[in-house]
């Protein structure tokens, strides 16, 4: 008989049936309640119905499976029995809410429901049960528009629409002539549930449902439609959650913060998740529950606070924060629930940090002994090391702004860094400013889960309420956007778009006005504001501060050290200027694997030159034209020699097409004809001569040096001449000249011959020898597929991935951007090919030709030097797929370090996987067992 399958996990008491490694099935809000009880917290009961179920739903037309419904009424009856009451019960009523729950944290996106179970009659019980109407009916008003909101549809579409229960609720507080919401009655909520659901009736045709059963499927229903609403489909894409994962719903018990002042709720950290540091941090609200944290409606007081108003309770929760701490040797984001005096902890999860918090705490954790020193590396995304590098405001300047009075206000420092941008009053507005290629600050009284688009959009993020843990605050550290919350002195007014300012007469911002924020210190500033570089930048680049003075750069440099212990590939610089690769070295560069010569060829006093060899009529005035080149390009190259001190560089000959060296407007080729005294006709014929249907796939890269052979040989000469002026300096050098856009051995080999050729002539001529190495860069799938055959001549290999893309799918990156992310979007593409290795396609070939290059030539070194050197999933791809190095543009460094760092730990942890896999011994069939059996008896 088929064993059931069980969709249904029950948590409470000293009882949980799932645990905290489960979270594929039961969500990570469900492993962790689950894990909470076994570890000996105080949890309320509940259960977990799994994201299995979800798949279902959504496979089966919004249908749940046959077994769901039993295994719900099981659950509940044990919750029941854990709380000592009963669930639609007139008398002793249990409420509960119901929660979404996916594997990754996605915080605010779903549906959640509170308080559900009542109705005119439960809430009769709950009052006699506690002796407290207005809670009550509190509880009842609450679960009346939270229901109304998300199951029956309520909630507004656009910025444009009122929520119809705030509109009943502000015109209730009016003509009772208060402010807040605490301060209506227990009369006054009873009337508002009234009113609410007259509503609910008007709007929807139906009255609000009272059987709480009725009212429990609904609310489920919900929660699992709420995976595909809009905002959580845009998270899911920001930040690459697979859809097909779904989420949980977790049914667990009410306890109720909003009891009176002995009743409080609360979210926290166990550590600052904006800068790291080793605090307990949070914040609490009496008398409230927990949406009126997050949401940002009361301004609530720092977990501090609470050590001097109930000394007792706060150890109480600090020794929950060290024992949730060393459980899972992280930090936890915890909410909690205070009733009457007894604390009840509602959830865990890893908490979402800033990278500039994710670095110092991993890095301190290794220090305290916590984690290992590979676990720090697999703990911080390599692209959080973009917040250490990002810049700060100038202090100089700063400090004017604030004696001049433009320091207007100040919030709470919930996202580090510094933004200067124009506001934009809602997130429509802001995506569609930054789309125009402004930077922009999102001014948000509040956010919420649909601003998701505008927050990405945005530069920073300000918000006049909400606190350290509300959804603006939680949701700009995770995308690494610099953040002000909380700051109550501003009065915003959507409906003429401006901002106001409490005490200050003189401030009116009007939506496209520029305002400061610096995330680091909660301040608010009036215009824009220069900005300056972090302090990793000042020690390794400008030299301006010493690395003894800045913790933040100790706590980097360890970082890269243990990440520099552990990897195997090699990063690499883009360079092309000797200023460039010194900032590269000083990142941890080991060398250029990209030095484009042709971005030397711009300057003022060398382009005249380029165009004197372009339109040169024989080789003679050609050679002219590049002599007067040649002794730029040697000193170039010198200068790079210099800096890079033995260091490997990498030096591809000319690339690009000619045309793009010559003018195009009718005055500037007047000009240019008239400086190289020669006729506008004749200059023009040239320039149209050199015109090209797609210049990409034309004249240009080995082509050029086939077709003008003296252009490689002066370049040749250059970096020979250069390497060995250099190394008679007593500096060590080791050029390597890279032959572009190779499509055929032949090709190679006309090239080659020509440098190895001009390099014997310069040896000769100085009397020094010099080691270098001539290779290719593969582009070109017929290159990538005949790679065995280039490598019978050349040294090296390095893919040039922007290239190989673009002529692997037959795109353009130029154009490719009018239809990419429609592409992406509708996923027909996983993701831009362009900023992360197409692995299935582009892959194929760099792997073809890794493996055809290093069959003929087995030392064969093999790099990538487009700009997917920086980006993680590819630098891991290159390291799985055998590469030497990676190479990417200066500050991106650091990132290809740790990522390279990644890929050897997250290897091994494959290899583990599979070993252990490997190792488990099959299961002998049933039959073959009975055969065993009877062969024995039969003995």
């Amino acid at each position: 008989m088929a064993k059931t399958q069980k969709y249904v996990y029950f948590f409470g008491g000293k009882k949980a049936e799932g645990k905290a490694d489960m979270k594929a099935l039961l969500g990570g809000k469900g492993a962790n309640l689950a894990e909470m009880v076994n570890i000996g917290l105080p949890v309320p009961a509940g259960f977990t119905i799994t994201t299995e179920v979800c798949t279902y739903y959504y496979k089966n037309n919004h249908k749940y499976p046959k077994e769901l419904k039993a295994q719900v009424l099981n659950a509940l009856k044990k919750v029941e029995k854990e709380m000592g009451a009963v669930f639609g019960d007139p008398k002793n009523p249990l409420l509960v809410s119901v929660r979404s729950g996916a594997r990754a944290s996605m915080p605010g996106m779903m549906d959640t429901i509170l308080n559900l179970g009542l109705n005119d009659v439960t809430v009769q019980g709950l009052i006699e049960k506690t002796n407290n109407p207005r809670f009550a009916y509190d509880s009842y008003r609450r679960f009346v528009q939270m229901y109304g909101d998300v199951v029956l549809g309520l909630k507004p579409k656009d910025k444009h629409e009122h929520d119809p229960f705030e509109v009943i609720i502000e015109n209730k507080k009016h003509s009772k002539g208060v402010k807040l919401d605490t301060e209506l009655t227990a009369d006054d909520l009873k009337e508002l549930v009234q009113e609410f659901k007259t509503a609910i009736k008007e709007k929807t045709g139906h009255d609000f449902p009272d059987d709480p059963m009725e009212q429990l499927w609904g609310a489920i229903g919900a929660v699992f439609g709420s995976w595909m609403n809009e905002r959580a489909i845009v998270y899911r894409k920001l930040n690459n959650i697979p859809e097909w994962w779904g989420t949980a719903v977790n049914v667990q018990s009410m306890v109720f913060g909003n009891m009176g002042e002995d009743s409080g709720t609360g979210v926290a950290f166990t550590r600052d998740p904006a800068t790291g540091e080793n605090v307990f941090y949070g914040e609490y609200l009496f008398n409230a529950q927990g949406e009126d944290v997050v949401a940002g409606i009361r301004t609530p007081h720092p977990i501090s606070e609470l050590a001097k108003e109930n000394p007792a309770l706060y150890k109480q929760l600090d020794n929950i924060r060290k024992i949730l701490e060393k459980h899972y040797k992280d930090m936890m984001d915890i909410e909690f629930t205070i009733q009457q005096g007894k604390l009840w902890m509602l959830q865990c999860r890893v908490g979402k940090r800033t990278g500039f918090a994710a670095i110092k705490m991993a890095v301190d954790m290794v220090k305290e002994r916590l984690i290992s020193k590979e676990e720090a590396i697999l703990r911080i995304e390599p692209n959080q090391l973009n917040q250490l590098l990002r810049p700060i405001f100038d202090s100089e300047e700063k400090k004017k702004a604030v004696e001049s009075g433009r320091l207007i206000a100040k919030g709470l420092n919930a996202g580090p860094g510094a933004a200067s941008g124009k506001v934009a009053l809602s997130a429509q507005d802001a995506e569609e400013m930054a789309k125009n290629g402004d930077k922009v600050i999102l001014v948000r009284i509040e956010t919420s889960p649909e601003d998701i688009k505008g927050m990405n959009a945005a530069e920073g993020i300000l918000t006049a309420r909400g606190g350290m843990t509300s959804h603006a605050a939680l949701v700009a550290r995770q995308m690494g956007k610099v953040c002000v919350a909380g700051c109550g002195a501003l009065k915003i007014n959507y409906a003429d778009r401006s901002i106001s300012v409490e005490g200050r007469d003189d401030v009116y911002i009007k939506e496209g006005d520029y305002i400061s924020i610096d995330g680091s210190t909660g301040e608010v500033i009036l215009g824009k504001l220069e900005t300056k570089p972090s302090e990793v930048i000042q020690v390794l680049i400008t030299k301006t501060l010493d690395p003894k003075d800045s913790p933040t750069f100790q706590t980097y440099n360890s970082l890269m050290n243990w990440a520099d212990s552990i990897r195997r590939l090699k990063v690499r610089t883009n360079a092309d200027q000797p200023d460039q690769a010194s900032n590269a070295i000083a990142f941890g560069a080991e060398g250029i694997g990209l030095c484009r010569t042709e971005h030397m060829f711009f300057g003022e006093n060398r382009i005249m030159s380029v165009r004197k060899m372009i339109v040169a009529d024989t080789v003679e005035e050609r050679k002219a034209a590049l002599s007067e080149l040649l002794p730029l390009q040697r000193e170039d190259f010198e200068g790079i020699f210099r800096v890079m001190k033995g260091y490997p560089v990498t030096i591809r000959t000319l690339d690009p097409p000619l045309h793009e060296f010559l003018p195009h407007t009718e005055k500037e080729i007047n000009e240019l004809a008239q400086a190289l005294g020669i006729s506008y006709q004749t200059l023009k014929a040239k320039i149209d001569s050199l015109h090209e249907f797609n210049p990409m796939l034309g004249f240009r890269g080995c082509r050029l040096g086939v077709l003008y052979p003296e252009i490689t040989e002066m370049q040749a000469r250059a970096i020979i001449e250069a390497a060995i002026n250099v190394m008679n300096e007593g500096v060590k050098v080791k050029p390597e000249i890279m032959i572009p856009l190779v499509g055929h051995v032949n090709e190679f080999k006309l090239q080659e011959d020509i440098v190895r050729r001009v390099a014997d002539e310069v040896m000769k001529e100085k009397g020094k020898k010099i080691d270098y190495l001539v290779g290719t860069m593969i582009e070109l799938p017929r290159a990538a597929v005949t790679a065995d055959e280039i490598a019978t001549r050349a040294e090296f290999f390095s893919f040039g991935t922007n290239d190989l893309t673009q002529t692997t799918f037959g795109l353009s990156r130029d154009d490719a951007g009018k239809f990419l992310p429609l592409y992406v979007q509708q996923e027909i593409l996983p993701a831009d090919p362009f900023e992360t290795i197409d692995q299935q396609g582009v892959g194929k070939l760099v792997e073809m030709g890794t493996k055809l290059g290093r069959s003929s030539r087995p030392n064969l070194k093999v790099g990538i030097c487009g700009e997917h050197g920086g980006e993680p999933a590819s630098v891991e791809f290159c390291h799985r797929t055998g590469l030497d190095y990676v190479s990417c543009s200066p500050f991106r460094v650091p990132i290809a370090r740790l990522a390279a760092a990644r890929a050897v730990l997250n290897e091994r942890t494959t290899k583990t996987t599979k070993s252990k896999v490997a190792a488990k011994p099959k299961a002998k069939s049933a039959g073959k067992t009975k055969a065993k059996a009877k062969k024995k008896s039969t003995k």
